[in-house]
């Protein structure tokens, strides 16, 4: 979910009966819980503007979502290979990193896509041959009354 550039991630605690969830984009603390779908967007939006209400009143600079600049440690030799590569592609290195980092974040939203669909496509198939199994001996019955 996402509200006001605030990301919200939600998970279903089945022992509690509940959704909560919280801002992940974000390093100060920012959490939500509903009953519902419904409750726990409501309630993902209150919070979002209860946190930008209570960095006002306090006169404070509410943390904002990501600025974009991250400090990443790698190997040199890495850190070689990869401006290398930049170089060969004709960009800088924060551009060519920003463009695979971009690739890997496409690829992991397509493979969890085609997870989502195949899990879907399984799910369905087991409901069709749980009314296929239930509908057979029933029919035995039948069979069995008519002959």
């Amino acid at each position: 979910m996402e509200y006001k550039g605030y990301i919200g991630k939600v998970e279903f605690d089945e022992e509690a009966g509940i959704i909560h969830g919280e801002v992940i984009n974000t390093r100060d603390v920012i959490t939500f819980q509903g009953d519902s779908v419904a409750d726990v967007k409501k309630a993902f939006h209150e919070s979002v503007d209860d946190y930008l209400e209570f960095c006002k009143t306090r006169g404070e600079t509410p943390d904002k979502p990501f600025s974009g600049q991250f400090v990443t440690r790698i190997p040199p030799d890495l850190h070689r290979q990869v401006n290398v590569a930049a170089a060969l592609s004709g960009k800088s290195l924060n551009a060519w990193v920003a463009e695979q980092l971009q690739g890997a974040v496409l690829r992991i939203g397509a493979v969890k896509a085609a997870t989502a669909k195949k899990l879907s496509a399984k799910a369905s198939k087991r409901k069709t041959r749980v009314v296929v199994r239930k509908a057979a001996p029933r029919k035995r019955k039948e069979n069995e009354q008519h002959a």
